[in-house]
């Protein structure tokens, strides 16, 4: 399309061409040439429409249209053009108007395909994404993106914002989208796939067909969000009828194939196997294919609207023949396990889910029988036949469940009535006594439950049933009440028992023996045919509330009894002197009479509650054998048992007390203080080590001599043994002492703590031999040296010599740290220091005195000599 330039020279100003009249008549014709194109363009143009149902068809359209309008509006851009209308202008020639008018047209319309074109641009690779994208892709990207880019169109488009525009584009992704369904289920090799890619193929064209509905109405919903002033409120039928319809075609589709691929899965080869007749699965599979068969030969296209009756028809074909075939396969699967309803018993059970089959296919010939041409097709006389057999076969089976149940009914039952009421866990004819491991159980067979409801279920199912399980039926809720009660006996009896240790069932065996004599009945003599049952409960439960009473009473004095031996267990036996900061510790034997002193304190509140236990278990004796001497027979093995368990008590008051000790031996925390002293020429310590490990020992020997005050009982009572005289002179007092001291746990921890104060009296001791330095200030002979000095009469620089190095020493004493922390002991060294420091001052004063005493003879001896002379 090229517009026709005018052939006269244009050279010239504007308004002296626009004067001349044969130029003005050349243009005014060349003028005309170009309306007359212009106007057949545009009208070419409108005429245009998509070339196919595709949304890229309508892109293509508005391609093409601004390519074909823009090359006429660039030719008018050409400065020759505008020359043109500039004279014709100037000369107010009339065809200017109608030019103009045309040229209008050209310019809205190249700006609306210039508009139309740039917006639906956005949309072609989603388009395109659609037509040959992959099916997970579509769904999950393609269309959710396609439908906000075209959210933005309507938003900000000047054309494709009004209803007229947006609703045929639509249209046209619902076909785009219908038609990629089409190819993905392809009905023509659909049936001939795997089933499980078969039907992955149809899910695929289901979910994307669903999802476009979804995501537009997403959509819609964000229109209105935004703030737009026009929503989009279009014809959902124009945009969804056919997608919808097809969506409920690939559910038929998939249900086929589920159907399909169930039924198959039945015959597997093990079914084959197991089964009293192959031949008769074989059938059924081949039955199978026929059922599946007319999908393949359809005579018309299942996805049109406009076979929707057709299509209905042959899935209703297809669920009548499942039904029958549904149910023929369902009764040979489960034979011999069939599903049971929820609380149905066994055989009833059984004969509810066959009767159960029976009505489903009885429905669906009647169905069939109501449309007499489909009965007689050969199809519908394959159905019958196949109806009359299986109906036989749920008869036959229903029929020998029945019998087999009412013979083992009659049989059985007379049998299980005859049980005792309860069973005892230890098979022995001697009296059980107090053996913890004998068990009372409910001996109600679930078999006489399950006989009862079977019998309510076969009444209802019109069966007649034997006149004992009816019976029995009717005492249901008899049953029910003793089961119950004897459960809650035997619970309440078997939590008490183990409420009980060992020695309190030695304690209270005439009340367990008296006991479980009275449930003897119940496990040798009542059967659930007596009639005593009921009293026999009542008789129990009391006898049992009484028991209870008793262990109850017993355990709140045991507890008052274990919270006393707690209390002395718990008792602390090395209580320390406490020291607030910068007071002074205290020494080695005030510490220790400190420990001391303490711990007769606590021993007092100790040996009350220790004397307190036996009145607690003379009250015990009191209501287990209604005397109060302290020394019953029957409490014997009582006694013993918590005279040992104080033992243990004691035992592990002294082990933990002895290993706090120990702790605190240990620990860089001091308690005590001891003196390192110069005495008698040596270095040592004040109290020694040999003293303190006495006193550590002594200490040692007290916490164990604690358990003197605890005096043992008479053998067989709870009362304390009186001094025994062993001679006529000595008298001796049974104690708890004897037992402990010889613990192992006790001697191990005492031998632990006497090593370990001996290895820090070691390091100690060695930490004084640094002072060792100095011991020529103590053990030289002061006399004999200055005796030798003064023989020597050495220069007065030897004398400086020697003073100097004792005032060094004294010195340096000051500089050393007078105080040693080791574990628990703080040793003073001050005492040694200052002995040191004492020592030093000493040579030098008596050093002096020997210089004073050689100066003076010196001065005397020459003061003779100048008087002499």
């Amino acid at each position: 399309i090229k517009l026709e330039m005018p052939a006269i020279n244009l050279d010239g100003e504007v308004t002296v061409l626009a004067t001349v009249p044969e130029v003005v008549q050349s243009l005014k014709s060349c003028a005309m040439t170009w309306q007359k194109l212009i106007s057949r363009v545009l009208e070419e143009e409108l005429k245009k429409v998509p070339q196919g149902h595709s949304p890229l068809a309508e892109i293509d359209l508005w391609h093409e249209k601004k390519a074909t309008l823009s090359a006429l509006t660039e030719q008018l851009k050409l400065s020759e053009v505008q020359k043109v209308l500039e004279i014709l202008q100037e000369a107010e020639s009339e065809c200017t108007g109608d030019l103009q008018i045309v040229l209008s047209d050209l310019k809205k319309h190249h700006m609306e395909a210039q508009d139309n074109a740039k917006f639906l641009s956005t949309l072609e690779r989603h388009l395109k994404n659609l037509s040959t994208g992959t099916g997970a892709d579509v769904i999950s990207n393609t269309i959710p993106s396609l439908l906000n880019g075209l959210r933005i169109v309507w938003i900000m488009s000047r054309h494709y914002n009004k209803d007229e525009r947006m609703v045929p584009f639509l249209e046209r992704i619902a076909w785009e989208i219908s038609e990629r369904a089409r190819r993905v289920v392809d009905l023509n090799t659909l049936f001939k796939e795997d089933t499980s890619a078969a039907k992955m193929k149809i899910t695929e064209a289901k979910t994307t067909l669903e999802h476009w509905k979804k995501c537009y109405f997403i959509t819609c919903t964000q229109v209105e969000e935004s703030g737009s002033e026009r929503y989009w409120k279009f014809d959902v039928k124009r945009l969804f009828e056919k997608t919808d319809y097809m969506a409920s075609v690939c559910q038929d589709l998939h249900d086929i194939f589920q159907v399909t691929e169930e039924l198959y899965n039945i015959f597997i080869p093990e079914l084959i196997t197991v089964s009293e007749n192959p031949k008769g699965i074989d059938e059924l599979r081949r039955e199978v294919n026929i059922i599946s068969s007319p999908m393949e030969d359809l005579t018309f296209d299942p996805f049109s609207i406009k076979s929707a009756h057709d299509w209905e028809l042959v899935m209703e074909e297809f669920r009548e023949d499942v039904s029958v075939e549904a149910v023929k396969q369902i009764f040979f699967q489960n034979l011999k396990d069939p599903p049971l309803y929820k609380n149905h018993p066994p055989v009833a059970g059984a004969i509810s889910w066959s009767r159960s089959l029976f009505y489903r296919i009885k429905h669906t010939i009647i169905r069939f029988q109501e449309e007499e041409e489909l009965l007689a097709t050969e199809r519908g006389k394959e159905v019958k036949q196949i109806y009359l057999q299986v109906a036989k076969k749920l008869k036959e089976y229903e029929d020998q469940k029945y019998r087999q149940w009412r013979e083992r009914t009659e049989q059985k039952l007379p049998l299980l009535l005859k049980d005792t009421v309860l069973t005892v866990s230890s098979a022995t004819e001697e009296p059980v006594t107090t053996k913890k491991s004998v068990c009372f159980a409910l001996n109600f067979s679930p078999e006489i439950q399950e006989i009862i409801t079977e019998t309510k279920y076969m009444e209802q199912l019109g069966f007649p049933v034997p006149e004992i399980a009816r019976f029995v039926a009717l005492q249901e809720d008899k049953y029910f009440r003793y089961t119950n009660k004897l459960k809650a006996m035997l619970d309440r009896y078997h939590k008490l028992m183990k409420m009980l240790n060992e020695a309190e069932t030695k304690l209270l065996d005439d009340y367990i023996q008296e006991l479980q004599r009275i449930f003897k009945a119940g496990h040798k003599r009542l059967t659930w045919k007596s009639v005593g049952i009921g009293e026999f409960i009542v008789q129990c439960t009391q006898t049992i509330g009484k028991f209870e009473f008793l262990v109850h009473q017993i355990h709140y004095l045991s507890e008052d009894i274990s919270s006393k031996l707690r209390s002395i267990e718990s008792t602390n036996l090395f209580k320390f002197p406490h020291s607030k900061n910068g007071d002074k510790l205290p020494e080695a034997k005030e510490f220790f009479y400190y420990v001391k002193s303490e711990q007769a304190k606590d021993v007092e509140h100790m040996v009350r509650k220790y004397s307190a236990i036996p009145q607690l278990l003379i009250q015990v004796e009191g209501r287990v054998a209604n005397t109060n001497s302290g020394k019953s027979p029957k409490l014997a093995s009582y006694y013993a048992y918590w005279e040992n368990r104080i033992y243990q008590a004691l035992t592990q008051l002294i082990v933990k007390n002895l290993q706090a000790f120990n702790a605190a031996v240990l620990a860089n925390v001091p308690l005590l203080q001891i003196e390192a002293v110069l005495s008698a020429s040596e270095i040592t310590l004040q109290p020694n080590a040999s003293e303190i490990k006495e006193m550590t020992g002594q200490s040692i020997q007290d916490c164990v001599e604690v358990t003197k005050h605890f005096i043992r009982w008479m053998h067989g009572t709870c009362i304390e043994c009186p001094p025994q005289h062993v001679n006529t002179d000595e008298i001796v007092t049974f104690t708890f002492y004897s037992d402990v001291s010889q613990s192992p746990l006790v001697i191990e921890q005492a031998v632990l703590i006497t090593q370990n104060v001996h290895k820090l009296l070691t390091a100690l001791s060695k930490c004084l031999n640094q002072w060792k330095r100095y011991d020529v200030l103590w053990k030289s002979d002061k006399g004999t040296v200055l005796d030798r000095l003064a023989a020597e009469k050495p220069a007065y620089v030897i004398f400086d010599e020697h003073l100097q190095f004792y005032r060094k020493v004294a010195q340096e004493v000051t500089q050393q740290p007078l105080i040693k922390d080791e574990q628990f002991i703080r040793l003073q060294l001050a005492p040694l220091a200052s002995a040191v420091q004492e020592n030093a001052k000493g040579w030098v004063m008596s050093l002096g005195k020997l210089l004073n005493d050689l100066a003076r003879e010196e001065l005397f001896s020459l003061k003779d000599e100048i008087q002499v002379g």
